[in-house]
């Protein structure tokens, strides 16, 4: 079977891959727990972040904004001291920060950020991952109007990366049988 050459690295992710990137994903839990998971990532590699998924979900209440919300200092050090997930101070700040801004907001969470999610009417899908671009206009546009509500360590490279994550673009190369099937 095809697919993108990064989905055929690891068995994490061919998985990953094969059942979940470029897959549409709705909902202020699922949607914010991507939106966190790829802000841990920033200068890390994906399969880090995808192999501690588990342990980040425990260690943030299944990443409930509300929950999350009411962290104090205590729990930052509980996190700073969990060694199942990344320990990096300013990530864990903007995660609680962030999800104080999910509850400020005046439209739900899912609903902001697929109001960016380009046309899939006339895009061409990638013939390579050279084809990929990193940041796009939307994502240049989702970051910073997250950035204005009150969201931190979340910049348009890290918005393109949510964008495939969640289907709102997709991204599979041509040659990859997840482009051929979504094609059909």
């Amino acid at each position: 079977m095809k697919r993108c050459a990064w989905g055929d690295s690891t068995p994490d992710y061919v998985e990953y891959h094969d059942t979940e990137w470029g897959v549409e994903l709705r909902g202020e839990a699922a949607m914010f727990e991507r939106l966190c998971l790829e802000s841990f990532q920033s200068g890390l590699s994906w399969i880090t972040i995808l192999r501690k998924r588990e342990a980040f979900r425990r260690a943030f209440d299944g990443f409930e904004p509300a929950e999350v919300a009411g962290y104090d200092e205590a729990d930052v050090e509980r996190l700073m001291a969990d060694a199942s997930i990344v320990r990096n101070r300013a990530k864990i700040n903007a995660v609680i920060r962030n999800a104080n801004a999910v509850g400020g907001l005046d439209v739900p969470l899912d609903d902001l950020l697929w109001s960016f999610a380009p046309a899939k009417e006339g895009r061409v899908r990638p013939a390579t991952m050279a084809d990929v671009p990193a940041v796009t206009p939307e994502s240049t546009a989702m970051a910073m109007e997250l950035k204005r509500r009150g969201f931190s360590f979340f910049g348009p490279t890290t918005a393109y990366a949510l964008m495939q994550a969640t289907g709102m673009v997709d991204d599979h190369v041509a040659t990859c049988f997840r482009a051929t099937a979504t094609d059909r």
